[in-house]
């Protein structure tokens, strides 16, 4: 078929370009191709030999058709579907980030993308618990004293991270509750940068999500200023 030998000399031309990963996992420690990392040499490739991808999801497989435009052959590539569960999404996200892993992954196998094996990574290797980083305090009391604004977050003995997420959400909510300005406002999140510097290196997500109700206490007070309040 001649989009198979159109295929292979895409593969080889892929194969001879310099690229760099930017995807890394912090549990296995190795890297690995994000889709953007190797989507455009791919397309523009494809472009210079003559293939077409076509990539469809159902709810159990993703499927990519490569086309050869002259002929009309073609060759099919397929992967199971998956799920996600990502804090703070909606399930469309939720959604939207699978077919975004399900498209590298067909990517890999169609143009023979050589990668670490993750499953050998970290094959026999005891499971870890999340651990909390050693910036907290425990503490008695939850919200420090108002005009401090200190949040004294516990890291709690069971080492449940979400828990411990949802402890400093809930205690910045509530400060910020308290606040009469945008420099208060400012002055919990400088107070509490190195804090909030942890939640964002746990969960990435969920600091996006707390960072919004910040935005939100912020805009508020800019509004009452322009209206004279």
């Amino acid at each position: 078929m001649k989009v198979c030998k159109k295929l292979i000399t895409a593969r080889n031309m892929l194969r001879k370009l310099e690229l760099k990963k930017s995807g890394h996992n912090d549990f296995a420690k190795y890297q690995y191709f994000e889709l953007g990392d190797f989507l455009p040499h791919v397309q523009a490739i494809f472009e210079h030999v003559g293939l077409c991808d076509v990539i469809t999801f159902t709810e159990t497989m993703a499927t990519m058709t490569v086309y050869d435009i002259e002929d009309g052959s073609s060759v099919v590539f397929t992967s199971p579907m998956g799920s996600a569960q990502l804090k703070g999404c909606h399930e469309v996200q939720n959604i939207g980030a699978v077919e975004t892993y399900q498209r590298r992954y067909l990517y890999v196998s169609a143009l023979a993308i050589v990668e670490h094996d993750a499953l050998d990574m970290v094959t026999g290797r005891d499971p870890v618990k999340p651990t909390i980083l050693p910036v907290v305090k425990v503490a008695e009391k939850i919200v420090g004293d108002r005009g401090s604004w200190q949040i004294v977050a516990p890291a709690l003995p069971e080492g449940d991270v979400d828990e411990w997420l949802n402890v400093v959400k809930k205690t910045a909510y509530v400060l910020l509750e308290l606040t009469n300005s945008e420099d208060d406002v400012m002055a919990i999140f400088k107070k509490n940068k190195i804090l909030f510097d942890t939640v964002k290196s746990t969960d990435s997500v969920f600091f996006k999500e707390m960072m919004l109700k910040f935005t939100e206490k912020r805009s508020n007070f800019k509004k009452d200023v322009n209206h004279g309040v």
